[in-house]
């Protein structure tokens, strides 16, 4: 792995949040003051592929990376916040359905946060 794989993976790694390739870039940056956006999307690329690291694809949105450990997602359809939700591995279940055995699989709940009900009520108030 190169240094710059090594890097990114612990950005992603320790993110509170789930940062996109440009945040990611910008955090490595301070770093690596000659690094590009191209090396950044080849890096989370390998990463992805190599299994080290979870892209997270929501349409309307771009991508964004999460550390590989098991869980699954809500996102807000209004402002595209992404937060981490833990449910019961649903894998057997699942396998059971489709009367074969599944590889993996990705949850993503789609909700409106509690910031964006705040601001559609109070545009609906006026």
């Amino acid at each position: 792995m190169t240094k710059y794989a090594r890097q990114i993976l612990e950005i992603v790694n320790k993110a509170k949040e789930h940062p996109t390739a440009e945040q990611v870039y910008l955090k490595l940056k301070n770093k690596q003051p000659k690094v590009v956006l191209a090396t950044i999307y080849n890096n989370l690329n390998m990463l992805y592929r190599e299994g080290y690291i979870r892209k997270i694809s929501v349409e309307g949105w771009p991508d964004r990376y999460d550390n590989a450990n098991k869980h699954d997602h809500l996102v807000c359809k209004v402002c595209g916040k992404l937060t981490d939700l833990h449910v019961d591995d649903l894998t057997e279940t699942l396998s059971g359905q489709i009367g074969e055995e599944m590889l993996s699989y990705e949850l993503i709940v789609k909700h409106v946060c509690d910031d964006c009900k705040g601001r559609i009520a109070a545009v609906n108030k006026r």
